[in-house]
């Protein structure tokens, strides 16, 4: 909850919608804009920190956060598909598929 789930929570109510299923190891966090701009977030070691915990292998993350990720150690990025976005389009892409 919070500003951080905006991608999420647009994810989510789009799955409802369209009665379409996300992948069950798909996360993701950024805040979205009312134009679908997505929108960088703190916190990115500790929520890839619980990504793992929780056997995610794909995650989204705000463009502007890339550096955060790349700057972690590499033992928290093995095995994690990591999937960078600016703008909705994007993170629509990674978790219903492009059709």
């Amino acid at each position: 909850d919070g500003p951080s789930a905006g991608i999420t929570m647009v994810t989510a109510m789009l799955s409802l919608a369209l009665d379409r299923p996300i992948k069950s190891d798909l996360a993701m966090t950024g805040e979205v804009s009312l134009t679908g701009k997505v929108l960088p977030v703190g916190g990115i070691k500790e929520k890839v920190m619980a990504a793992r915990r929780a056997g995610i292998k794909t995650i989204v993350l705000p463009e502007d956060c890339r550096r955060d990720f790349d700057e972690l150690p590499d033992y928290l990025k093995d095995g994690i598909t990591s999937n960078y976005a600016s703008d909705y389009s994007s993170v629509f892409d990674v978790a219903f598929g492009k059709d």
